[in-house]
């Protein structure tokens, strides 16, 4: 026999009003020991309620993180706004910089061929005397034999 039909028994049994009162009270405090969440349900204002208070702080945190998303993007020009700026005094430093040792290069390239140059005017007129010397020996020692 179900709970419903019990409880529509004791009450068309008993006679007076405060025996169904009491009948109907403890019908109720048994339901409440079967199912104790029923008074932690939530009814639908509960629910909508909860609802609109959430959609109020989602709202608010959309804000706040578009205002942070804003200050960022800001933030993120000028970043690159100060690296364009040191990045083009880097390659103006870095075209000086070669242009100087290209201007080096050229300046020992021209040392190097001028001292290659007085080398070898060294060696041939070294060469040369030796050859002189050679000769010369070679004269006195053909003179010198009769």
């Amino acid at each position: 026999m179900g709970v419903a039909l019990k409880l529509y028994e004791q009450l068309t049994e008993a006679g007076e009003d405060k025996e169904r009162a009491r009948l109907i009270a403890e019908a109720f405090e048994k339901l409440e020991e079967r199912y104790p969440e029923l008074r932690d349900m939530a009814t639908q204002g509960h629910v909508r309620e909860s609802e609109l208070r959430l959609k109020i702080e989602i709202a608010e945190v959309e804000g706040r993180l578009r205002k942070e998303i804003v200050a960022v993007q800001i933030e993120i020009k000028e970043v690159e706004g100060r690296l364009k700026i040191e990045i083009a005094e880097v390659e103006g430093r870095l075209r000086k910089d070669i242009a100087a040792v290209q201007i080096g290069l050229k300046e020992l390239d021209a040392k190097m061929a001028s001292a290659l140059h007085r080398q070898t005017l060294w060696v041939v007129g070294s060469v040369g005397a030796i050859v002189g010397l050679i000769r010369l020996l070679d004269f006195f020692l053909h003179a010198a034999v009769p």
